[in-house]
């Protein structure tokens, strides 16, 4: 099919919608430019093979592919190591000390925060949330979005994850990047850069093609009008994607009432910061601060609902957004034992998302009256015993112990069950768990409170796991 040479109009050269990853897309299209049919097909999971090599930072010096790896897959993925693995010049071993400190005091909110927060404000941009739904049809495969989620998480902000080579966190971000590459080439049936110098190949039209069984043949036969949304995983996309990890967790905790020091916040952007840098990330979409953070993520969110809002979803579809939220709030639901607490997730959302947002997600939906205003005399009072004790105990806080006790649940369910779709690693698996069983004590905490907590947690041993 014939490419369509983009009105400059459309498509500026200063609109990140029409930017994606050269880097990456160039190394993915080396690999996949001359396959055709099941070769392509062939050629990807020889990629993934060795992908699976890289199970540390420390291996990714001097890395080398498998004999039997054909000499063009092998010379694209060696280059691209070379190229991608360095951090920046800028990048500050002490403050990501301190973003991992507090991601390791923090990381049971963590997890509650990645339900309640970040996810569902992924969501929201109309064209990712496509993108999301095209790869895999994520509202019925939840459990694999998650845990995927985590695989990056994890390895990123546990202690030497992107600075030691014992370390997993550089090597995970880099197989990110190669998979967001190889999904934007599968989409446009090219290279990115060919598809906007109007050659090709190339699927600016949203056409289908023929569809086969499996995630890359469902991607390849989508299609994807360019003019209209711009590259799929673009700059903008990237760029909003990382706010959700780092600015909306620390927004989401200053709603919480456990808000960080500037000096804290100011760490953990820069953690994340060394994270998009290596997810290719342009500089001038990276932020320093809260107050610039939360101008960004404003704008970004205000354009990526436009299409939405006109109606234009890419492929014709119908909006993929409330299914997607549906079944993440299913997902928690599915972990909390009482039925008159199973709406909490989908009112803490509410909470922590606005009304707005939670709206075009679907969340606003009817919830019984007694769990609203169980969930509201909750939230008040806890926000006001912590507020009133804090005052002669610093360290109490019944949100702090709440979240933990929910974060504590929903990583040894859905990220230690072995049984769940996505298998992870099991280096990876068992730095979760010893990370896990080490936060059952809250430096922060009275010790009754400690006590509590301890009560509460589920199993996290690794013997505790589930097996396939």
């Amino acid at each position: 099919m014939m490419g369509v040479l983009l009105d400059p109009a459309l498509a500026p050269a200063a609109d990140p919608r029409y930017r994606a990853d050269p880097l990456a897309d160039d190394v993915v299209n080396r690999i996949l430019a001359d396959c055709d049919g099941e070769e392509r097909y062939d050629a990807i999971a020889i990629v993934n093979r060795e992908l699976a090599a890289w199970t540390g930072n420390g291996v990714l010096d001097g890395w080398r592919a498998s004999p039997a790896t054909p000499l063009r897959i092998a010379a694209a993925l060696e280059d691209y190591l070379r190229a991608a693995s360095a951090l920046p010049a800028w990048a500050d071993p002490a403050r990501i000390g301190a973003a991992e400190a507090v991601f390791v005091e923090m990381s049971m909110l963590s997890c509650t925060l990645l339900f309640c927060a970040s996810l569902p404000e992924c969501y929201v941009p109309v064209d990712l949330a496509s993108v999301l739904h095209t790869a895999g049809q994520l509202e019925q495969h939840t459990d694999y979005r998650v845990r995927s989620t985590a695989a990056m998480i994890f390895p990123v902000m546990l202690r030497g994850g992107l600075t030691a080579p014992s370390g997993g966190g550089v090597a995970q971000v880099l197989k990110v990047r190669l998979i967001h590459a190889t999904i934007r080439h599968l989409i446009l049936r090219g290279n990115p850069a060919t598809v906007m110098a109007g050659g090709e190949p190339g699927a600016t039209l949203a056409e289908r093609a023929p569809e086969g069984p499996g995630l890359h043949r469902a991607l390849y036969a989508r299609g994807w009008d360019v003019a209209q949304h711009g590259l799929p995983i673009n700059q903008e996309e990237l760029a909003y994607t990382l706010l959700t990890f780092h600015y909306v967790f620390l927004r989401s905790l200053r709603r919480l009432g456990l808000g960080l020091t500037p000096a804290e916040e100011g760490a953990y952007l820069h953690g994340w910061n060394v994270v998009g840098h290596l997810l290719g990330i342009e500089p001038a979409l990276l932020v320093d601060d809260m107050a610039a953070a939360e101008q960004l993520f404003a704008r970004l969110q205000a354009r990526g609902r436009q299409a939405a809002n006109a109606g234009a979803l890419p492929y014709g579809a119908a909006d993929p957004r409330p299914a997607l939220a549906a079944a993440l709030m299913g997902a928690m639901q599915d972990e909390i034992p009482l039925r008159p607490l199973k709406p909490f997730p989908t009112l803490l959302t509410r909470y922590l998302c606005g009304r707005t947002n939670a709206r075009e997600l679907g969340l606003d939906g009817q919830v019984s009256l007694f769990s609203r205003t169980l969930f509201v005399l909750c939230m008040g009072a806890v926000r006001g015993i912590d507020w009133l004790v804090r005052r002669v105990v610093p360290g109490f806080s019944i949100s702090r112990l709440v979240s933990r006790v929910l974060g504590y649940r929903l990583t040894v369910k859905l990220l230690m069950d072995q049984t769940r779709p996505l298998k992870l690693p099991e280096a990876l698996l068992n730095g979760i768990a010893e990370t896990v069983q080490a936060w059952h004590h809250d430096p922060k905490a009275p010790a009754w409170m400690n006590r509590i907590e301890l009560r509460l947690r589920p199993d996290t041993s690794i013997a505790s796991r589930k097996q396939p």
